[in-house]
């Protein structure tokens, strides 16, 4: 498991506009969001730089969900909350990160989940000094 990166003072990362592709393009295996149609290599660099950077904004907001959601299923005021180890199995996780991921969800809850959608923070994980947490 990578342990995670610390990113106390970086501000959250606006990703470049994910354009949607339509489904006969997307099944060919060549077509990925038009880049192979890109001939100038400096436009090139610069359009898989911008999609490199929403896919890295986009998980690091997905994980903080993930996060978020660990937390409230393993809340001990839920008649139904699931243990570590069932979130991490139904997470695809281990239990050592699943632990990980419902304290850093807590701490998201606690500070009101504003930096999940995008708010204050800074840092875009509410504070905790973890970034990116990679479950593999």
């Amino acid at each position: 498991m990578a342990e995670p990166t610390p990113r106390r003072n970086e501000p959250r990362l606006r990703p470049a506009p994910l354009l949607f592709e339509p489904t006969q393009v997307a099944a060919d295996p060549e077509h990925f969001f038009d880049l192979e149609s890109i001939d100038d290599p400096r436009a090139l660099l610069t359009r898989a730089t911008e999609l490199t950077l929403a896919f890295r904004a986009a998980t690091d907001r997905a994980v903080e969900f993930q996060a978020m959601a660990a937390a409230q299923l393993a809340d001990p005021r839920r008649f139904d909350r699931l243990t570590t180890a069932d979130i991490a199995e139904q997470a695809q996780w281990t239990e050592d990160y699943a632990k990980k991921m419902v304290e850093y969800g807590r701490e998201l809850l606690r500070d009101g989940g504003e930096n999940a959608s995008g708010g204050g923070g800074g840092n875009g994980n509410g504070g905790h000094g973890q970034g990116r947490v990679d479950p593999v």
